[in-house]
C-alpha cells in the first residue's frame, strides 16, 4: 500500500495483504496499519488498483470496513476483488469504478491514467499520475512478454512517451532484480504442457497459483488439444475460474470443464485436475491429496503431478514434503527445479534497464521487494546513468518528499502492520504472540489452590495441570515436588502476612519457574488459580 500526497488530496496505490511468517503463530493474514490514512481520512480520493493479486487487493475487504473510499481498477481485478467482497456481505456498499488501459481520471490536482503491462494476471496495469510538481510513473507488478498468452502486450508506446514528456519519479518492480537477462515468456509454460500431455500415459494433475488466469489458461488449451477433461479442485481455483470466464477473461471449449465428483467415469488418460496447493498449504487440495485425505481425488501410480510455481520464499519445506509424499505415493511428479514448468511474472535484470531507459526519470524509488532486491535496483539503476543522490530506497512508514529540483526523505508516518486472526483485526498483539511461542516450546502448568483466608492455611490442593509440558502420569514424582515447592512458596507468603492475590501468583510462579528449569531445563507458562474460602 503506498500513499501519494499533494496539498491536502491523497491518493493510495494497492491495498494487499501478506501470509504470516512462521514466528506468527495462528495467525490467518497480516494487513497493513491504516492510521495514518484514518487520521486523514477527509483528503483520501481514491484507491488505484495495478492489478488482482492477493498482495495488492487482499487487505481491501478490511480496510474498506474503515475508510470506504471509491476504488479504481481493471474489469478483472475488480471482478476478484467483488468476489471477495461479497464474501464479507460489503460489495452493496463499495464504490468501483472500471478502468481500462489509456483511460484517465482527474481527482482534484492529481490526474491518473493507466497502461498495459504484462504480468501472471490478465489486466494488470502501470500508472502515471499527474501532479502539478510533475509525472509519477508506477510499474506495479510488471516483465516485458513479447507474446503474452492473451496477445495484450505491454504499451511500449504510451511508458516511452512518458518518459519523453519528462517522468518526476519512478517507482518500479524490484522483484528478480536478483535474476540476470530477460523473464521468459508464459507461453513456454504451455509448450512445456503440451510435451507433458502428450507423453502422460494416465491422469495430469496440476496445481498452480489460482490467480494465474493465463496459466489456467494453457492448462485448458492443452486439455482440449489432447482430448482431456478438466476438473477443478480447490475454492479458490473454482472462484477464479468461474469469475474469469464470466468476465471473459478464460476461453473453455464447450464440454471441457467436468464436475469433480465425474472424474471417475472418464478414463485415466482423459482427465486433467487443475487445483491448488502449488505453495505445500496444509489445507489446500494438492497437500490433502498427497496426504490421501482428499474426499474425491487419491493419487495412484501413473499419475503425472505438475506442480506449476515457485515456492515463496518459507514455503520451501511444505512444498518439498508435498513432492516428498507424492513420490511415495506412485506419482511421476514434475517441479519447477527440474522443468521449465513455471516462469515468473515479474522482470529479471535486463528488462528492468529497459524500463529505467525507456522512462528516464530523474528520480527513482525502487519498490517491490526485500530489502537487498531494493539496494540491487538501485544500483542497476546507477548503471544506466541516474545519480545515486537521486535514488531514494524507503521503508515502511517513509515520507519521501519531491519537489521539481530535489527530493528527500522527509520523516516517518505511523505504519506497521496488523494481524488476523479468525474473526478478530488486530486484537492479536506481541504480547499473545510471545505466550502462544512460550506454550508452543515449552506447555502450560496450572496450579490450582484453594485457601483459607482467616486460617492462613491450605485447604485444598495444590493441584497440578500439565497440557504439553509432562505427562502427568510418568511423571508423578515431579509433580509432588512441585506441589512442595508450591505449598513452601505459600507458607512464606504468610510468615511474611503476604495476602494479596497477585503477590502470592508471582511467588508461586517464581518458586516453581525456578525449579522446574533445574529439574528439566524447560520453562512452561505458570498459571496459578488461587481460590478463597
Amino acid at each position: 500500500m503506498m500513499a501519494i500526497k499533494y496539498g491536502t488530496e491523497i491518493i493510495v496505490i494497492d491495498s494487499g495483504l501478506m501470509f504470516p511468517e512462521d514466528e506468527l503463530l495462528g495467525i490467518d493474514v497480516v494487513i497493513p496499519d491504516i492510521t495514518y490514512l484514518l487520521e486523514n481520512r477527509e483528503q483520501v480520493k481514491g484507491i488505484f488498483l495495478t492489478h488482482g493479486h492477493e498482495d495488492h487487493i487482499g487487505a481491501l475487504p478490511f480496510v474498506l470496513k474503515e475508510l470506504n473510499v471509491p476504488i479504481y481498477g481493471t474489469k478483472l481485478t475488480l471482478g476478484l476483488l467483488e468476489g471477495k467482497l461479497k464474501e464479507t456481505n460489503f460489495s452493496q456498499e463499495a464504490k468501483l469504478n472500471i478502468m481500462k488501459p489509456r483511460d484517465k481520471v482527474k481527482l482534484g490536482n492529481f490526474e491518473i491514467e493507466f497502461f498495459r503491462v504484462s504480468h501472471s494476471i490478465p489486466d494488470a496495469v502501470g500508472m502515471g499520475i499527474h501532479t502539478p510538481v510533475g509525472t509519477i510513473l508506477h510499474t506495479g507488478d510488471f516483465k516485458f512478454d513479447q507474446t503474452p498468452v492473451d496477445g495484450q502486450v505491454i504499451d511500449y508506446q504510451r511508458i516511452a512517451e512518458l518518459g519523453n514528456d519528462g517522468v518526476l519519479v519512478l517507482l518500479s518492480d524490484s522483484t528478480n532484480v536478483e535474476r540476470p537477462g530477460y523473464t521468459m515468456s508464459e507461453k513456454v509454460v504451455g509448450q512445456t504442457f503440451d510435451e507433458v500431455y502428450r507423453l502422460a500415459k494416465e491422469r495430469i494433475i496440476i496445481a498452480t497459483f489460482a490467480s494465474n488466469v493465463h496459466r489456467v489458461q494453457q492448462v485448458i488449451d492443452s486439455a482440449h488439444k489432447y482430448e482431456r477433461k478438466v476438473a477443478i479442485a480447490g475454492r479458490s481455483m473454482v472462484n477464479v475460474v468461474n469469475r474469469a470466464s464470466e468476465l471473459g477473461y478464460l476461453n473453455i471449449p464447450e464440454g471441457t470443464i467436468v464436475e469433480l465428483d465425474e472424474i471417475n467415469i472418464y478414463p485415466r488418460n482423459k482427465i486433467v485436475v487443475l487445483t491448488t496447493g502449488s505453495q505445500g498449504e496444509p489445507m489446500s487440495a494438492l497437500t490433502r491429496m498427497a496426504m490421501s485425505d482428499h474426499r474425491r481425488v487419491q493419487i495412484e501410480k501413473g499419475d503425472t503431478v505438475i506442480v506449476s510455481a515457485t515456492p515463496i520464499p518459507g514455503n520451501e519445506k511444505l512444498v518439498s514434503k508435498t513432492i516428498d509424499q507424492l513420490f511415495k505415493l506412485g506419482a511421476d511428479v514434475i517441479y519447477e527445479s527440474v522443468s521449465g514448468i513455471h516462469v515468473s511474472g515479474h522482470a529479471s535484470k535486463e528488462e528492468l534497464k529497459l524500463m529505467l531507459n525507456l522512462v528516464k526519470p530523474k528520480f527513482f524509488v525502487p519498490v517491490h521487494g526485500e530489502y537487498r532486491m531494493l539496494v540491487q535496483h538501485s544500483q542497476l539503476a546507477q548503471e544506466v546513468g541516474i545519480p545515486a543522490e537521486n535514488i531514494f530506497i524507503g521503508e515502511n512508514g517513509n515520507i519521501m518528499e519531491f519537489t521539481k529540483d530535489k527530493g528527500c526523505i522527509a520523516g516517518k508516518v505511523h505504519s506497521g502492520r496488523v494481524l488476523v486472526d479468525g474473526l478478530g483485526i488486530g486484537d492479536v498483539g506481541n504480547i499473545v504472540l510471545r505466550d502462544r511461542k512460550q506454550l508452543s516450546q515449552d506447555g502450560i502448568l496450572i496450579i490450582v489452590v484453594t485457601l483459607d483466608r482467616d486460617q492462613k492455611q491450605v485447604v485444598a490442593g495444590p493441584d497440578i495441570v500439565s497440557r504439553g509440558f509432562v505427562y502427568v502420569r510418568e511423571a508423578e514424582a515431579l509433580m509432588d515436588e512441585a506441589k512442595v515447592k508450591v505449598k513452601f512458596a505459600l507458607d512464606k507468603c504468610y510468615e511474611k502476612n503476604i495476602t494479596e492475590w497477585a503477590a502470592i501468583k508471582a511467588s508461586i510462579r517464581d518458586a516453581l519457574g525456578k525449579f522446574l528449569y533445574e529439574k528439566t531445563r524447560r520453562r512452561p507458562m505458570i498459571l496459578p488459580i488461587i481460590m478463597e474460602i
